[in-house]
């Protein structure tokens, strides 16, 4: 298991992490498993989407804001950052990868995104590999 650090720039924002979970894969030598990618943190999620076009990564962030706006009346938690829990709980906090000839397996339009709602800030995810060696 690997932690892998990064900093996000906006409050809210989609950071492709795809090089970093493929680059703890090498390292760690299996041929055949799976990889478990997981933010270590309440307001950031972990996603798969589409990494050719940066407008869908603009587009998911621009509807979550509309389905959960920064600030409501009815929020109670005393941060200021309801929004950025409900966020990462739609998101989700994981996902888990499929690992084939020591490769993370996606396909042609695939990435996976580190997905930032109380930024910026320092972040950690943790990539696990399982599997049998090449």
């Amino acid at each position: 298991m690997e932690i892998v650090r990064l900093t996000t720039r906006r409050r809210a924002e989609m950071a492709d992490i795809t090089r970093q979970v493929q680059d703890v894969v090498g390292r760690a030598g299996v041929g055949e498993g799976i990889v478990v990618v997981q933010s270590l943190h309440t307001t950031a999620g972990i996603t798969v989407n589409e990494n050719a076009d940066p407008d869908v990564r603009h587009d998911v962030l621009e509807k979550l804001e509309d389905l959960v706006p920064h600030h409501e009346a009815f929020y109670r938690h005393a941060e200021g950052n309801s929004d950025s829990h409900l966020k990462t709980s739609f998101m989700g906090p994981s996902v888990t990868l499929a690992v084939h000839d020591g490769r993370v397996v996606l396909g042609r339009w695939q990435g996976v995104y580190f997905c930032e709602f109380d930024g910026p800030r320092e972040r950690e995810v943790a990539v696990q590999v399982i599997g049998a060696g090449r």
